[in-house]
């Protein structure tokens, strides 16, 4: 499964080089919630603390030039759901697990019954508990490292932060994914969003990892490009 791409007219204007720049290094172009979890609201209907909205702005202002994968570490959640990175549901009796192409990651999502652990070793992509509610998987997330990335644009999060997934598949080939984010830390109200994932038939996970950083001079060379056309 994959991330449906954001409209090319979208693209255009959210990505600093368009959709031209998207594909120059190597990538699909991006949802639009794995580049802004915000898009779909008004200019402050959701509002940060001034601490958080100062991080954010600084993120933003660097071109994401710290974005957690250009240090070679996990994207986190909701990154690792809304990126254009393929990733391999397996269904178990007890357990979901989520084989993501990138880093050769994954996630272990326990439909047994179990609660959320109390105390959780603080983790990228959280801690996660699952249960149906008919056809849809629904997880429920805690346990987060703090001052983690929710998009490429830096909006940030705290160790508060709670996400829930909801995870139905409309056909064969599509999976609507809803996500509601939680962090009283950092937002003023919790904030939901939805998108579609589609199947990729045919195809297999590859191995993907990230080796010693050797793409952080292109990133920080592409960066200076965009800052100087500014």
């Amino acid at each position: 499964w994959q991330a449906e791409s954001l409209p090319r007219d979208v693209a255009i204007k959210l990505l600093p080089d368009g959709i031209d720049g998207a594909q120059t290094i190597g990538e699909s172009v991006p949802s639009a919630y794995f580049m802004n979890v915000l898009s779909d609201f008004k200019p402050g209907e959701i509002t940060l603390v001034p601490a958080a909205q100062a991080l954010f702005e600084q993120r933003a202002a660097s071109f994401s030039r710290d974005l957690p994968s250009s240090y070679c570490l996990p994207l986190g959640l909701p990154m690792m759901d809304t990126g254009v990175f393929p990733h391999k549901f397996v269904h178990t009796r007890d357990m979901v697990l989520i084989l993501y192409e990138d880093l050769t990651y994954f996630r272990q999502i326990y439909t047994d019954g179990r609660p959320l652990p109390a105390d959780p070793e603080p983790a990228f992509s959280g801690h996660s508990i699952g249960r149906w509610d008919g056809d849809t998987l629904v997880v429920e997330v805690t346990g987060f490292k703090d001052n983690g990335w929710l998009d490429a644009f830096g909006h940030p999060h705290s160790d508060a932060l709670r996400v829930t997934e909801r995870f139905h598949r409309l056909d064969f080939g599509t999976m609507e994914v809803e996500i509601t984010v939680e962090d009283p830390k950092i937002y003023s109200r919790p904030f939901t969003f939805k998108f579609k994932q589609l199947l990729l038939p045919d195809t297999d996970l590859i191995e993907s990892f990230c080796e010693n950083e050797k793409n952080r001079d292109r990133l920080d060379r592409l960066r200076d490009a965009a800052q100087a056309k500014n």
